[in-house]
């Protein structure tokens, strides 16, 4: 998973939910994507995982001002937010279980 994008905040306006209150993990997807399906199951588990971490999925097709402000170019794409809604991380593709827990570690505070 890729570093900070400096500017890149997001909050319940944005993205339809209150945001975690350590952490979100927010998923871009479309509807034919199998990627998608696999990687809103990784999510979740980690979600369940790590208290405080609130998984959110967004189907890009429906949300494309916000697709193009964030330059979403592929489903799936995920954004790790932090407690306020900073974007820390971000990925394109299907992310390995550990690769989530690690950027998660990037936006989890103690």
């Amino acid at each position: 998973m890729q570093g900070r994008d400096a500017g890149e905040r997001l909050g319940a306006a944005e993205i339809g939910t209150p945001l975690g209150e350590r952490a979100t993990l927010v998923q871009f997807s479309s509807a034919f994507c199998q990627p998608c399906r696999a990687t809103r199951r990784t999510l979740a588990e980690v979600a369940d995982m790590v208290a405080g971490v609130a998984h959110v999925e967004i189907d890009a097709e429906a949300h494309l001002d916000l697709v193009r402000t964030l330059k979403i170019r592929a489903t799936p794409t995920v954004l790790v937010l932090d407690a306020d809604g900073a974007v820390v991380r971000r990925a394109s593709g299907q992310p390995r279980k550990a690769d989530v827990i690690a950027a998660l570690g990037a936006a989890v505070r103690d």
